[in-house]
């Protein structure tokens, strides 16, 4: 996967926009981030500390915590070199639920999402 493919994937989510975080591209949903493209190709993803000890677990080539105190909050770094589209979308839309509102959240699970 590429920074390309994040970028259309958060894109797809409901309410999500691009903007910048640090001079680095980010995904936001109402102006919270969810996932942001810092410069070394990968992705790093906004998880619950139960959910990023799953998923770095389960995929230890793909997932890995950012180093120091935000690492500790669950951001998670995405090594998109070794990840899937099923993974990074599943990551990525975990990463927007932790962030979205419950409406949107609501209204996207009627989707099917």
């Amino acid at each position: 996967m590429t920074p390309e493919d994040v970028r259309r994937i958060a894109l797809e989510l409901p309410g999500a926009t691009e903007k910048s975080h640090f001079g680095k591209p980010d995904f936001r949903v109402r102006d919270r981030v969810f996932a942001t493209l810092p410069e070394d190709g990968n992705a790093v993803i906004k998880l619950t500390r139960d959910q990023q000890e799953v998923m770095c677990g389960a995929e230890t080539t793909v997932f890995r915590p950012v180093e120091g105190g935000w690492g500790k909050q669950g951001w998670t770094r995405v090594m998109l070199a070794a990840a899937d589209e099923p993974t990074l979308r599943s990551a990525l839309v975990a990463a927007w639920r932790n962030t979205a509102p419950v409406t949107l959240r609501k209204a996207f699970d009627l989707a099917g999402g």
